[in-house]
């Protein structure tokens, strides 16, 4: 410790723990890969597709958390078992808005660094830029900020720059169409504008998040999925790309989800990107269940150069089976997404989900390290055998807003 400064080992979930050894602090049972339906696709399993992002995550939750709760905090050995280790222009970027939000003091702050230092002050209101220059996720810069804007003096304007449609995180259309609706069952409301959509490898897509401040946060509970009422999507082309990669896209995924569900109407929409609204060449589909219950759970998947667009459709299609199979309120990649909010409320909350993630382990961890939640995890007593599912349950720390 530095004083009361918060001392977070960013290496600590990357499997290389300064002890030797995998350098889990929290166990629970992991999310396996493998592919939902069987379609003739590989779809890989979230952990495979995202455990790359660990020590960015770290970084989010922590920065955000200490923002705040006005809590100094150092960040070393940032991703420490890496080829590139240290800051990417997208953790940077991340690391940047936070400062500006609270005027804080950042440390470290350039790309390439493996330890930061950052002083948060107070969190205000206004408009705010985040760039990554690259197609780094502005779905990610949302992630980092948008717990700290609901607890500023004033509402607050976001300009995120960079990928929107980016690999290894949320794709936009899963923010608006699945994260959107669920997160505001914390009882709050926000508005994302697709500006521009951006691409890898250039990025150039932006988008602008509204938001008003709040009171408090109300704790939720996810824990009935009911049965599936939608199934709905779009799969869409941008730049060079003909409209016939979105049919084939869209065809494909009703085709594998039609071998597990029959009785359904499946709309999953063909679009080409208009030229004026999107920056470079792009593809993918996002697929989303509705439920009796309101819950949303989807597959997605991005077009890249020599993949078959079947196989992109396929993998949309059997990661959405995948995750109708655990019988869990969210998907895996909600999961993870809600524990920082679920820390922040005010009261219990109750999530079903499948196998915890990665991710969901790191984002309890260190929203316990730093906030007086207290969350558990435990085994979903299900009359049916085949589903796999978990109840996370968070006490939360009452987080209340000092400027309202």
């Amino acid at each position: 410790m530095d004083g009361d400064r918060v001392e977070i080992d960013g290496g600590i979930m990357e499997g290389v723990s300064p002890s030797g050894g995998l350098a889990s602090p929290y166990r629970a049972p992991v999310a396996a890969g493998g592919g939902g339906g069987g379609c003739g696709g590989s779809a890989a399993g979230p952990d495979e597709r995202r455990s790359s992002l660990q020590g960015g995550q770290i970084l989010r939750v922590s920065t955000a958390l200490s923002c705040l709760l006005g809590l100094p905090l150092r960040v070393r050995r940032i991703r420490a078992g890496r080829s590139q280790p240290g800051l990417r222009p997208q953790h940077l970027s991340g690391l940047e808005i936070i400062r500006d939000l609270c005027e804080g003091k950042l440390e470290g702050g350039e790309i390439g660094s493996t330890e930061i230092t950052f002083t948060p002050g107070k969190i205000k209101g206004g408009t705010h830029i985040a760039d990554t220059k690259t197609a780094g996720s502005v779905c990610l810069l949302m992630q980092v900020a948008m717990p700290c804007v609901l607890f500023a003096a004033s509402p607050s304007e976001l300009h995120l720059k960079g990928g929107t449609n980016a690999e290894m995180a949320p794709q936009i259309d899963y923010t608006v169409m699945v994260f959107k609706p669920i997160v505001e069952k914390f009882n709050f409301t926000f508005n994302c504008d697709i500006k521009k959509r951006g691409y890898y490898p250039q990025g150039g897509g932006e988008v602008v998040v509204q938001m008003s401040p709040v009171k408090e946060l109300s704790p939720i509970n996810l824990t009935e999925r009911g049965t599936v009422t939608k199934i709905y999507g779009r799969a869409f082309v941008a730049g060079a790309l003909p409209i016939k990669l979105a049919k084939d896209m869209s065809a494909a995924a009703v085709r594998c989800i039609r071998k597990e569900i029959r009785d359904l109407y499946i709309n999953i929409q063909p679009v080409r990107e208009p030229d004026d609204q999107a920056f470079g060449t792009g593809s993918g589909i996002i697929v989303v269940a509705e439920t009796s219950t309101g819950c949303l759970l989807a597959g997605s998947s991005l077009g890249k150069r020599g993949k078959n667009s079947d196989k992109v459709g396929i993998e949309a299609a059997e990661i959405l089976l995948r995750n109708l199979k655990h019988g869990g309120t969210v998907d895996d990649s909600l999961q993870d997404q809600l524990i920082i909010f679920m820390a922040l409320a005010k009261g219990v909350s109750r999530v079903k989900s499948g196998p915890i993630t990665l991710h969901t382990q790191t984002a309890i961890h260190f929203a316990e390290q730093l906030t007086k939640a207290k969350f558990t995890v435990t085994k979903s007593e299900e009359e049916d055998p085949s589903k796999d599912a978990y109840i996370i349950e968070c006490q939360g720390m009452g987080m209340i807003n000092p400027n309202l």
